[in-house]
Formats: C-alpha cells, structure tokens, sequence
C-alpha cells in the first residue's frame, strides 16, 4: 500500500501538469501520445478520457502495463496497470466543457470512455531544487554517489 507521504510528493509533483505522456505497449513496441490530466485529488489512480476507436484504448485491452509521464517543474514516470471504466457517474464527475469541444461529444456518449491507471509505482526528477541539482551534476561528473542529493527518487506504491 502507499505511504501518504509518498502519495503527497508524487501528488505535489503532478499537480500543475496539465498534459502527461501516456505510453502503451503494441504488437510494434511502445507508443506514447499526450493526454489531459483529470483535475482530481490523486490518490492512487490517474484518470484519462478517451473513445472506443482509438489505438490506445485496443492496446490497454490487449496489455494493460502502461506508463504515465510529467514534464513540469520536476519530471515524474508512473509505471502502473489501465483499466478501461465506463461508469457513467464517473465519467459525469470527471467532465467538462472542455471536453465537449476536444472531444466533439458529451459523457454519455457509448463510445466515450475512462482510462484508470493504477500507479504502482513513481521515479521523479527534482528540478526545482538549483543547489540539489548543482551537486548531483558535480557529484555524476566527479564520478561519486550522487545519491545523498535526492534529485532522483523511487516510489513503490503497491506491492
């Protein structure tokens, strides 16, 4: 289970994002493509919007390991598992006018669909911290453990 400690980095970390890479597994390899993070408090679980007759959501039934990643004041990685959720009062909590407009229909529509992620676990990249990533580059380049710096951290979220 996750410590709260660690569902309050990761949570602190993402929270400004508002477009994330999500990346599934194809018969080809792996492919990534942006997706707008729902404004919802994490606990756990990352949710995406998405339709019926996309490649993605075909490639979450065929393999449900996917990764989620952040590009904001820090950098996260979320290694999790999706699962496709077509609960209608889900999907009602989580709309927006948005949307409507991105994409060209409202929640109830069949073919719209939610993308949960469960995320199991998080590496993130503290950038906002100058001094810390001073001494990480001084310490990776003098070849010594740049690991007393905290710039790179690992989460195990569930196990």
């Amino acid at each position: 289970m996750m410590k709260q400690e660690e569902m309050e980095t990761l949570r602190e970390l993402i929270k400004d994002v508002d477009t994330a890479m999500l990346t599934t597994v194809t018969e080809e390899g792996l492919v990534s493509r942006p997706m707008k993070t729902q404004e919802v408090e994490f606990d756990g679980d990352l949710w995406f919007f998405t339709k019926k007759e996309t490649d993605k959501y075909k490639e979450i039934l065929h393999d449900k390991d996917v990764n989620v990643a952040y590009a904001g004041k820090s950098y996260v990685s979320v290694r999790g598992r999706a699962e496709i959720v077509e609960d209608l009062n889900k999907k009602k909590e989580l709309w927006s006018k948005a949307y409507e407009k991105i994409m060209q229909t409202s929640y109830d529509d069949p073919s719209v669909v939610l993308i949960k992620v469960k995320a199991e676990a998080a590496e993130y990249w503290d950038t906002g911290n100058f001094k810390k990533q001073i001494a990480f580059l001084y310490k990776r380049m003098k070849g010594q453990s740049s690991e007393s710096t905290d710039v790179n951290e690992t989460i195990e979220l569930n196990k």
